[in-house]
């Protein structure tokens, strides 16, 4: 039987999608739970909620601004540490597009001041091409058709260069915990290996064998648990060595 949390959690998902199509009406082609929640691997008080949308096409500013009032941790509050929510026109999903091709992109929580964004120039693109090709093959469809019938495969040469990217972001010290930067290293080598998406500890478990320095991943799984805090040098050695094999994978 599912926790309380994901309980929580899985009813939060249906008033969001209930808001949306109160919204948007016809223009709403689809809700879609995403992030650790689709992988399997939801994680109370460390794991955000990854929800996306998609439009048939652009909307007015004076909507996109109702979205977020209506979608805000004051308005509805979030069970989890925070909503990351993205909402996509259809064009930006059904051609596989490289950039952020977002109309709206909003995170709230307790535990994050309220941010809406509504210009996909200004982001860094990569983690939006991760989490759509991650829908596409596991998303959670609350409303519209499944996931693959919408979002459009993106070429495996686009993935492995944002992978790449993402990995570089997490070799930056203190932009993530320690555990999170490791185990964020081994999703992108096991898609480049097998072309499978699955969850952090899925591939830490599978990365372990093949590394010299396996208590690294055994440390950041049991940190995840409680203080992120690992060897910095062996951290950067392992982000190191994922980046260079995903730009030769791409290459």
């Amino acid at each position: 039987m599912p926790s309380p949390e994901v309980r929580a959690a899985a009813t939060y998902h249906r008033e969001l999608a209930s808001r949306l199509r109160a919204l948007l009406g016809s223009e709403l082609a689809g809700v879609y739970v995403g992030g650790s929640f689709a992988l399997g691997d939801y994680f109370p008080g460390r794991s955000d909620l990854d929800i996306a949308a998609v439009c048939r096409a652009s909307l007015a500013p004076d909507l996109k601004t109702e979205i977020g009032d209506a979608l805000r941790h004051e308005s509805l509050p979030c069970p989890a540490r925070r909503l990351e929510f993205v909402l996509y026109p259809e064009s930006s999903v059904r051609e596989p597009v490289e950039g952020a091709g977002f109309e709206l992109d909003l995170n709230t929580g307790p535990e994050m001041p309220f941010r809406l964004a509504t210009d996909p120039g200004s982001v860094a693109r990569y983690w939006y091409v991760i989490d759509r090709a991650i829908l596409r093959e596991r998303g959670h469809a609350l409303f519209g058709p499944s996931a693959r019938e919408l979002f459009a495969p993106l070429p495996r040469a686009v993935l492995l260069r944002a992978l790449s990217e993402s990995v570089r972001w997490h070799a930056e010290e203190g932009v993530a915990r320690d555990d999170d930067a490791v185990l964020n290293a081994c999703r992108p080598w096991r898609f480049a290996a097998e072309g499978a998406w699955s969850s952090k500890p899925a591939a830490g478990a599978w990365a372990r064998s093949s590394l010299d320095d396996q208590e690294l991943v055994s440390e950041a799984l049991a940190a995840r648990h409680g203080d992120g805090r690992l060897d910095r040098d062996r951290v950067e050695a392992l982000l190191g060595r994922v980046e260079r094999l995903l730009q030769s994978a791409a290459a």
